[in-house]
Order: C-alpha cells, then sequence, then structure tokens
C-alpha cells in the first residue's frame, strides 16, 4: 500500500507541520504502509469543505498519480463531509491521523481487554461518517415520492452500530470493576504502584524489562505495546517491592475516542501511587513530546501526582546535554534502558519520593499482646516470624505512620 501524506500548516500556530508529518509517516510505517510523497498547505485555516484548498485538491490528486499512491491520509482529523468530498474529488481512499491510529491500535491489540477497547474507539469513529453514499443507501425524506418501504440500510447500520457499542460499554465497565480490585488487593497487600509513562517509543517496555527482568514485548516502533503490564521490583534500601505498570504510550492528537476507550487501562495511571515519565532525549521533539505527555496526564487528573523524569536513551546523546537536563529537571535522572545505565540511580529516587513510605521494624510481641501479632500481619508484610518462651519475634515491612502506633513494641538494637 502506497500513500501520500498531506497537512495544513495553520498561521501562528505552534505546531511544527514538517515534524509532524514525520510523524504521521512513522505512523503509516507501524501500519505497513509506504509513503511515498507528502504536501503541505500553509493557509488562515482548513477549508470547511475538502480541508484544502481547490487548487491544492488538484496538486494532490497529480502527485499521486506521479507516485502511483493508493491513498492519501490527513495529519489532522476530518470531518465526515471533508473526507467525503476529498475522496470523490481525488477518486482514491482518503483517511486522517485518528483512523489510522485506530487501525494500528486494532493490528497490535492482542489481549480481550485491548480488542474491547479498540473496537469501542472504531465505532465511535465510525457512527458520525455513516452516510448514504450512492443509491445503495437510499435516505428517507419529506414529501411525495420520497417515502420509502421502511427501514433503510443506513438507519439499520446505525441502530447495530448503538447496540454494539453498548454491549462494549458493558464489557469495559466490567473490566474496569474487576481492575479497581486488583488495585485495591494492592493497596491491601502493602505494596506501591509505581505507572511508567510517556510517549510512544519512548522506551517504557524495554525499562520495565530492565527492571524486572522480564521480557514484555518491546520493539522501536510507535505503540509496539497496548496492553498494560505490571511487574514488582525489589528496592533493596527497603526490602520492599513495588508494583511497576506498563501503560500505553501517548502521542500528539491523540483521538478523543481512544483516550476514552482506553479509559479502563488509563485508570492504571490514575491509581498509581507515583509516576515515572520516560522521555525520549535524543528526539529532536523532546520537548513537546513532554508537554504532551503532561497535556494527557492533566486530562487523566494524574498531572499533580509525584513524577520521576528519567530521560532515556542517553547513551545516544551528547552527554553535556543528558547532564544539563538532569541538572535543570527536578527528581531525574539519565537513564538507558537497552543497557542497564543509571537503572540503579533510578530506583533510587523511587525509593526517595515514594508517598506511601515503609520501614522494616523488628518487634518484640509477649503473649499476653496476641493481638498485636495479628494486627501486624493484617497491616504489613511479615518478612519472618518466630515464637520463643518469652513471645513472638517478628520482623515486618508496615507503613511508617502506622509502626508509630506500635513503637512500644519494638526491639532496640
Amino acid at each position: 500500500m502506497r500513500a501520500v501524506v498531506f497537512a495544513v500548516d495553520v498561521q501562528n500556530s505552534d505546531l511544527d507541520v514538517e515534524e509532524s508529518l514525520a510523524e504521521l509517516s512513522q505512523l503509516a510505517d507501524s501500519a505497513g504502509v509506504i509513503v511515498v510523497g507528502e504536501l503541505v498547505q500553509r493557509r488562515g485555516a482548513p477549508e470547511p469543505s475538502t480541508y484544502l484548498g481547490t487548487g491544492k485538491v488538484v496538486e494532490l490528486a497529480e502527485l499521486m498519480e506521479e507516485t502511483e499512491a493508493d491513498m492519501a491520509i490527513c495529519d489532522d482529523e476530518l470531518t465526515p463531509a471533508q473526507a467525503g468530498n476529498l475522496s470523490e474529488m481525488l477518486q482514491r481512499r482518503v483517511i486522517d491521523r485518528t483512523q489510522l491510529i485506530l487501525d494500528i491500535f486494532a493490528a497490535r491489540a492482542q489481549s480481550r481487554e485491548g480488542k474491547v477497547q479498540v473496537e469501542l474507539a472504531q465505532l465511535r469513529y465510525l457512527l458520525p461518517r455513516l452516510t448514504g453514499q450512492g443509491l445503495a443507501l437510499s435516505r428517507l425524506g419529506g414529501g411525495i415520492g420520497t417515502r420509502g418501504p421502511g427501514e433503510t440500510r443506513l438507519e439499520t447500520d446505525r441502530r447495530h452500530i448503538r447496540r454494539r457499542m453498548a454491549e462494549l460499554r458493558r464489557e469495559l465497565d466490567r473490566i474496569r470493576q474487576r481492575r479497581r480490585l486488583q488495585r485495591e488487593h494492592r493497596q491491601e497487600s502493602q505494596v506501591p504502584v509505581v505507572a511508567l509513562v510517556g510517549y510512544t517509543n519512548a522506551g517504557k517496555s524495554t525499562l520495565l524489562n530492565t527492571l524486572s527482568g522480564s521480557s514484555v514485548h518491546a520493539q522501536d516502533q510507535l505503540f509496539s505495546t497496548l496492553d498494560p503490564t505490571v511487574r514488582r521490583v525489589e528496592l533493596s534500601g527497603i526490602e520492599q517491592h513495588v508494583c511497576f505498570v506498563d501503560t500505553v504510550g501517548f502521542i500528539r492528537k491523540l483521538p478523543h475516542d481512544l483516550v476514552a476507550a482506553f479509559r479502563a487501562t488509563l485508570e492504571e495511571v490514575d491509581g498509581a501511587d507515583m509516576l515515572v515519565h520516560v522521555v525520549d532525549c535524543p528526539h529532536p521533539q523532546m520537548w513537546e513530546q513532554m508537554a504532551a505527555v503532561q497535556s494527557i496526564l492533566a486530562d487523566l487528573g494524574a498531572a499533580d501526582k509525584p513524577t520521576i523524569t528519567a530521560f532515556n536513551k542517553q547513551d545516544r546523546q551528547d552527554p553535556q546535554i543528558v547532564k544539563r537536563l538532569v541538572e535543570r529537571t527536578p527528581h531525574s535522572c539519565a537513564i538507558s534502558a537497552t543497557t542497564g545505565d543509571g537503572c540503579q540511580e533510578l530506583l533510587r529516587l523511587v525509593e526517595e519520593l515514594l508517598p506511601i513510605r515503609h520501614v522494616v521494624r523488628i518487634y518484640r510481641i509477649p503473649y499476653g499482646d496476641a493481638g498485636v501479632v495479628s494486627w501486624l500481619h493484617c497491616s504489613g508484610r511479615v518478612l519472618h516470624e518466630r515464637f520463643d518462651g518469652d513471645g513472638a519475634r517478628l520482623k515486618v515491612i508496615i507503613r511508617k505512620e502506622l509502626a508509630e502506633q506500635v513503637r512500644q513494641f519494638e526491639e532496640q538494637p
């Protein structure tokens, strides 16, 4: 499949249209499409009916003819009218950035949860774009000679889509409930949760593999993984396990329907105790990518969570530039998820900044206070327990504020 990418460079916009088109080309490559040309029109605003001006549409048609392109991909989300008019004028298939991302997600989703979320997003995108195209989907109208024999195909399709969307929403509600119970279980077991967030292809999955010694799928392409993955990592300084959650990557112009559909997955970010923002520091648009991540975190209500910034791929960037980035960014470190360099410093920062602070304490509990033993089992994680003639001796990981409640039973070194 060969395609031409196109965009409108809106005057006074902060967006670098060339960089955005380069990212669109990467998305197309991830979908197995070969980009053979690009076209940009600079104007005050997109044309309401055709997105591009009439002259540029003609130029786009000529470019597609020259490059033997099968389709055109717009860098913005097209209205149903714009998409229909362009397809008719070009006599080629026309899709937009949103549809391309949805197609990639549909191809990559592996779990039942991911497939449900993608299908719901696709149906949300499709519903307003269902129009009667040609005589096969004739529309009902008023007046003599326009009344049909009954329900039209278009209305049937819409009703079917709405019914299917209702089914998917119910299934997502069940998924959300199951995830909520899983989060509550982690909270009850005193295991802090750290969510890895960042722009797509920043290296989150590779970092999770390095920290945990696991083998989560990781590949140098956009949206290589969609389903959230949880792995336990031990913080040796406090003998405490932490759950690291790898989340779906963010991207500029992330479709609103996709954010809404993936809310069950993105709630892992909202339920985390802290975030690790993984940044592709050699990327020429690093600051714009960081801003896009912050914007989406704000939409999720997670922008105020304690956050560590991990400048990844430091081995591909000038060491002096990396040093300045770390010096100027609070709670940050430089890492290479591939080689493991800097990962111990990252874990040290996690240990230092975790809002739920755990401590290791040794308690000597007389038999007359046996209820305290049960309380410690419920309130913390017992690492070692021994009974002798005087009572019970327990080594426990427990939250600092809870440890204060039984301080009188602490065994002094």
